[in-house]
């Protein structure tokens, strides 16, 4: 088991407790990387453009998701979420997170 994937485990259960509380699970991807396959339903902001887009998903109101492809990405967009007081958790990577909302 990976290190990302040990971390993942360790969040399994806050992820389903958010999903409980209608999360919107966020893909922190490339546009490349959304266009081969996404979660039904996420909301796709890149790494890079998540700065400018902080306003937005505060105005949803809801607890975030944020996943990737390994977990690196998503636990960067999750801390910086967490800097301007949004409620989040590092879903992990795409694979393991379709795993958890299957």
């Amino acid at each position: 088991m990976g290190l990302l994937s040990f971390f993942f485990k360790r969040n399994a259960q806050k992820v389903k407790d958010f999903l409980k509380r209608d999360a919107i699970i966020l893909d922190v991807r490339t546009q490349r990387e959304w266009k081969e396959g996404h979660i039904t339903n996420a909301i796709h902001i890149p790494l890079s453009d998540l700065k400018d887009h902080i306003d937005d998903l505060k105005k949803l109101n809801k607890p975030v998701i944020a996943h990737c492809k390994s977990g690196a990405r998503s636990a960067r967009a999750t801390k910086l979420l967490k800097f301007y007081n949004i409620e989040a958790v590092n879903g992990g990577g795409l694979a393991d997170l379709k795993l958890l909302i299957t």
